[in-house]
């Protein structure tokens, strides 16, 4: 992914974050609230046909090839049930054995596709589409479990952009998914500096907050190097239980709303990223 291409997602993210909350968005409201965005980031938007050919070309390409391999594995599947019916029928073990060693290996190519379909190509964590697939029933918003969502927020993630520039920040959106790994609990990147974990049913939503106060805590004693200087950074998060066909979108709306809190808590402790 280029840089121009990251940060175009960076800039959707955020505008997908900020009418989240709304109920009704009209396509002027879309678009003032994304020129909002490309402003801070100083993104020109005036070729916009241009970077919307370009995505679209991206993502039909992507789901082309996607499709393919799908039309491939349908097809090795397909034969390697004939096979199976012939050696069944004719109770050839041998051609059974290699059956069973080709479609353990198409399961292989199956499952990596799913993978890649699932994770965010930057951090490697999980995307929204998994939560989507996972998490809903069926087509509806409805959650088809039991557990309790964090939802995670950068603090100064702004200001690390703006001094040191998108790669350090990528680099640190990286950092920040590996150390909420130690959660041992499904991690996803919900948008541009915004992380989402899905704890089972079998931890407390004061679990989870110690989880993560510890985790924050430790942060909050590093100091990420970069050649001759260093910087600290830090995390908001809010903590909301839901049950099986509760509304996902209003218990992120919830954990949300307890995160805000939260920042403008910890943001009393920490006022910038500690530049040395």
């Amino acid at each position: 992914m280029s840089s121009d291409d990251k940060l175009l997602e960076i800039i959707s993210n955020e505008t997908k974050s900020s009418i989240n909350s709304m109920d009704i968005v009209t396509p002027s409201i879309y678009t003032s609230i994304f020129s909002k965005f490309a402003t801070r980031y100083n993104t020109d938007l005036t070729d916009e046909n241009k970077l919307t050919d370009k995505m679209l070309d991206k993502k039909i390409s992507l789901m082309s090839n996607i499709q393919n391999e799908n039309l491939q594995n349908a097809t090795k599947l397909s034969q390697h049930t004939s096979n199976a019916i012939s050696a069944i029928k004719e109770k050839d073990d041998t051609l059974l054995q290699q059956v069973l060693q080709e479609t353990e290996a198409l399961r292989l190519e199956i499952e990596k596709l799913k993978e890649n379909m699932y994770k965010d190509e930057l951090t490697a964590v999980y995307n929204r589409k998994w939560l989507n697939d996972t998490y809903l029933k069926d087509t509806s918003n409805e959650l088809n479990t039991s557990g309790v969502l964090a939802i995670i927020d950068l603090n100064y993630f702004k200001i690390i952009n703006d001094t040191f520039g998108h790669v350090v920040g990528d680099k640190v959106l990286i950092f920040i998914a590996n150390q909420l790994r130690s959660t041992k609990e499904p991690i996803l990147r919900y948008g541009g500096d915004e992380f989402i974990i899905l704890f089972s049913n079998s931890i407390s939503p004061a679990g989870a907050t110690d989880q993560l106060n510890k985790i924050r805590e430790n942060l909050l004693h590093k100091h990420l190097k970069l050649k001759e200087l260093s910087f600290r950074t830090s995390f908001s998060f809010g903590v909301c239980n839901f049950l099986a066909g509760d509304s996902l979108a209003n218990i992120i709306e919830i954990a949300d709303k307890n995160m805000y809190q939260d920042k403008l808590q910890i943001k009393q402790r920490i006022t910038g990223i500690d530049i040395e």
